[in-house]
């Protein structure tokens, strides 16, 4: 009766660093967006109000998915894909318009964004595909078609959000490293990713100005959001200015509560507090692949392993684009950056997590 009841205990330290994580990233986000709240819509919590909302829902919801069997979602994968692949489809058709992009669905008065979805799906879909899959089918040949099978949900979440593309496709990759890691067959995939990610900047003239705004900013209108960021997080010094005592987001750094959030992190909490947010992250990061080495089976290893790689992928490219190591690609920082939908499939994804420590460790 003890190892039975020792068997269904949490991973404690990562249910720790979630809770953390959330806590903090609200309290950022309270301080970030407090002034857009005020000035468009007359209340300073706006922001705060919604994202607290969605949070509480993705937090119930984590609960229910982490006392789940996650085997029985992984027999449900190619349902969820298909699913991913009809909401992507209508976000082309029928999706609200912000800044210029189509990424959003409105079902009444709820939106959310389906690319957030397709994330889970795909690497309940990979995780599906791979567990079956026969050690001799296991050539650069099998690597190419496995990764062929996403491109359809690659080409239409692309199409608006080429950041969410590269996601998926660094979850591929790192999955099928997972299944079979051997070296060499990935040199082929990381040349072909290349060449695809080249054929979609070059399908649209506005991912071209782009890379032309990273390499020189100030040169461009559209590099005002960079430079006021890269003033922010140098502004902020050791200490930062103090919480809630920002002055690039009173509308200097455009939607400050979203992509850019921690440059006024940067510059209210200085580089201790942009550092133990990041401690934070590489902490959540080497618990989940903690999880993934003690995983029970190859199914509960590459989900576990899944949701690490698009946490590292998505603070990684979120830090980078604010301190413009890379062109703008308009990713959010999980956690911290306002979104709804975000944080749900976000806590979503921990649920599983959770349910694989559950599953595998015995105390």
């Amino acid at each position: 009766m003890e190892e039975k009841s020792k068997e269904k205990d949490f991973d404690k330290i990562l249910l720790c660093l979630i809770l953390i994580l959330v806590v903090v990233g609200l309290v950022f986000l309270y301080s970030t967006s407090a002034y857009n709240g005020r000035v468009k819509f007359h209340d300073s919590a706006y922001y705060f109000k919604k994202q607290l909302f969605a949070t509480s829902l993705g937090l119930m919801g984590m609960y229910l998915v982490s006392c789940m069997d996650y085997h029985l979602l992984v027999r449900f994968a190619p349902f969820f894909y298909v699913i991913s692949l009809l909401l992507s489809l209508a976000v082309l058709l029928f999706g609200d318009e912000y800044n210029g992009s189509k990424r959003w669905l409105s079902i009444g008065p709820l939106s959310f964004q389906p690319s957030e979805f397709a994330k889970v799906a795909v690497i309940l879909l990979l995780t599906f595909i791979l567990i079956r899959t026969d050690e001799k089918k296991q050539g650069i040949g099998y690597m190419i078609r496995t990764m062929a099978i996403l491109l359809p949900i690659v080409g239409l979440v692309g199409t608006n959000n080429l950041s969410t593309a590269i996601i998926i496709l660094g979850i591929g990759v790192i999955l099928i490293f997972v299944s079979n890691p051997r070296y060499l067959p990935f040199i082929g995939i990381g040349a072909a990713g290349i060449i695809f990610i080249g054929i979609f900047l070059s399908m649209a003239s506005y991912r071209l100005e782009r890379l032309a705004i990273w390499r020189n900013p100030e040169a461009y209108e559209k590099g005002f959001q960079t430079i006021q960021g890269l003033y922010a997080i140098g502004s902020g010094g050791i200490f930062g200015k103090g919480l809630g005592s920002s002055l690039q987001k009173l509308g200097f750094v455009p939607e400050a509560q979203n992509d850019m959030i921690f440059s006024i992190i940067c510059e209210e909490t200085g580089l201790a507090g942009s550092w133990f947010l990041i401690f934070l992250f590489a902490i959540l990061i080497w618990r989940l692949m903690v999880i993934a080495t003690h995983a029970r089976d190859l199914c509960g290893e590459l989900l576990a392993a899944g949701i690490m790689g698009h946490i590292a992928m998505q603070v990684i490219l979120n830090i980078a684009v604010v301190t413009n190591t890379i062109p703008n690609t308009g990713i959010t920082l999980p956690f911290v950056s306002y979104g709804g939908t975000s944080v749900l499939f976000l806590l979503g994804e921990m649920g599983l997590a959770l349910a694989v420590s559950r599953d595998s460790y015995s105390g």
